[in-house]
């Protein structure tokens, strides 16, 4: 996983003004001296997947480079209660200062990718592929989509830039659908390569979709199972190679029976924005009682 980036909309320096402001740590300034060394370990208090491992060690680092920074996991991983991710030592106030900062990063980001697994464990042994959103925490979007994938579940489009989406407001404003076509024709032309996909809440949609050339996926949003299965049905009769999307009120209970359909993708926004964090913490021992 890469680390956000320098400069002001740099994640990480943003999160660490925030808490440290001006004044910097006062609680451990007044109560550890500055000489004291300690070691620490970043522990799971309940099994989770691993994400966010490389966001972490640069927080230690950025407070103090001198810390000795050790990833005892990788991306993906899946830790086991009580199971180390990261171990720190060197000076006791720099990991303290750093503390809450790194467990914000890795708590959401291997909760984003514990419950990507789930979803991804629950479609197991079909064919569909479970994708994300762009319902993520602004600013945050490059390392939630980096845990989704960690998790075992595919990135949709990273934003409005790379790929195209003509959503039902898109659809809404333009009228009509015969309006699509020159405007698909533009899209060929100026965007080659770059995938097309239109949204439909309709079996008549569908249909007419299915029958347009440069369309390279239908996103289903919020049909029935049923609708589903008679929207696959019609691409397999018109003999199509157009992908089909479900989305939309996708659930851990409703997943099974939305892969079962037919479809080739779906698409499920929780991943991102409805995600509890992993229960981690940060364990410290003084060097003075370190064997």
């Amino acid at each position: 996983m890469s680390t956000p980036g320098s400069g002001e909309n740099d994640l990480i320096q943003i999160a660490l003004r925030e808490d440290l402001g001006q004044a910097g740590d006062v609680t451990t300034k007044v109560f550890i001296p500055i000489d004291s060394k300690s070691q620490g370990r970043i522990v799971a208090r309940s099994p989770c997947v691993v994400s966010g491992m490389s966001v972490a060690r640069e927080v230690f680092l950025r407070i103090d480079p001198n810390l000795e920074v050790t990833l005892r996991c990788s991306e993906g991983d899946c830790m086991e209660e009580g199971g180390t991710l990261i171990e720190v030592s060197g000076s006791t106030r720099s990991i303290l200062s750093a503390e809450r900062t790194a467990l914000n990063f890795l708590g959401h980001l291997c909760g984003i990718a514990t419950l990507s697994r789930r979803y991804a464990n629950e479609v197991r042994g079909t064919k569909v592929q479970l994708l994300d959103t762009r319902k993520t925490t602004p600013g945050w979007r490059k390392l939630e989509k980096d845990a989704v994938k960690a998790g075992g579940c595919v990135n949709h489009r990273m934003g409005l830039y790379d790929a195209v989406l003509v959503k039902d407001n898109h659809l809404a404003a333009l009228g009509d659908l015969a309006l699509l076509l020159p405007a698909i024709d533009r899209i060929r032309v100026e965007n080659p390569g770059m995938a097309l996909e239109i949204e439909a809440d309709t079996l008549e949609q569908v249909e007419r979709l299915l029958g347009m050339n440069g369309i390279d996926v239908i996103l289903l949003d919020n049909m029935t199972l049923e609708m589903m299965r008679r929207a696959v049905d019609l691409r397999s009769r018109m003999a199509t190679g157009v992908l089909l999307e479900a989305s939309g009120g996708v659930t851990l209970e409703s997943l099974r029976s939305i892969a079962e359909t037919g479809v080739d993708r779906i698409s499920v926004g929780a991943l991102t924005h409805s995600v509890s964090n992993a229960d981690l913490s940060l364990d410290l021992v003084s060097a003075d009682h370190v064997s």
